[in-house]
């Protein structure tokens, strides 16, 4: 009688380590791609909140509006070279402050007008030195700065063709008399005159909005600063013409002036 060999018995313990051996694999390839799915989430979510930031921020940092100063400027040129010296320039030009060439003064002028025309209007828009772009009147267009150095050399020499002034449009047109407010009278004599010197604090000059600079002088009272500026006034630091060089100024603008860089000061 032949023996047949039997086939030894599988346990509990050593199913259940098979069964355990046969999922380890799958679990661990389980694992890694779901660590894999969890990282890129995590990558992508992060630069879309950095993405998200920078609109953000570009939004809330974006100009209210744009400065077209250029454009505005070219579109007023009215006025003639003498006029935008005697309401702007000459603050500077009429007693050579800050080193400026006198009106006149053929040897201070000498050298400049042997740069050229261009050169100094160039320097003149610009601003070079002391000399603040347009003479501190941003107002003033490309043919007016061009006039204004033209008349100041020719008067030392120089004979320099100026542009011709151009006709504001019909709306630039003045406001009617009497439409304008203190406030409005104040601000346009400081830009077309006093920015000259206080924009920059040239000349010793008080920087309009510089609260200390300011504050002695108003405690001075108002009607103190009224006499100096519009009979002029000689500090230890500096000095001012009366009405801030432009004789043409009425009484009561250069008054709406003062009490507009006051303002600024409080």
């Amino acid at each position: 009688m032949s023996h047949h060999s039997e086939m030894p018995k599988t346990t509990v313990s050593q199913f259940l380590l098979a069964v355990v051996g046969a999922l380890v694999p799958v679990l661990l390839v389980f694992t890694l791609i779901t660590n894999h799915i969890l990282h890129y989430a995590a990558t992508h979510a992060q630069h879309s909140d950095a993405a998200s930031e920078e609109a953000i921020i570009a939004e809330r940092i974006k100009p209210v509006g744009e400065a077209t100063v250029g454009a505005a400027s070219a579109a007023q040129g009215g006025r003639s070279g003498e006029e935008v010296v005697k309401s702007v320039c000459i603050a500077c030009h009429g007693v050579g402050a800050l080193g400026s060439p006198k009106i006149g003064d053929k040897a201070a002028w000498g050298p400049r007008i042997a740069q050229g025309y261009a050169t100094l209007i160039k320097h003149a828009i610009s601003g070079l030195r002391a000399m603040p772009p347009r003479g501190g009147a941003s107002d003033l267009s490309d043919d007016e700065v061009a006039g204004a150095i033209a008349y100041m050399a020719n008067q030392a020499g120089a004979n320099f063709k100026a542009p011709e002034p151009k006709q504001a449009p019909a709306a630039a047109a003045a406001p009617a008399a009497g439409a304008a407010t203190a406030g409005d009278k104040g601000k346009a004599t400081f830009d077309s005159t006093c920015s000259a010197c206080h924009a920059t604090g040239a000349a010793g000059s008080p920087k309009a909005g510089d609260k200390s600079a300011w504050g002695p002088r108003i405690a001075q009272g108002k009607e103190t600063l009224y006499k100096h500026a519009l009979g002029g006034f000689q500090g230890k630091s500096g000095t001012m013409p009366a009405k801030g060089g432009n004789a043409g100024l009425a009484d009561a603008d250069v008054k709406a002036a003062v009490d507009y860089m006051v303002g600024l000061a409080k």
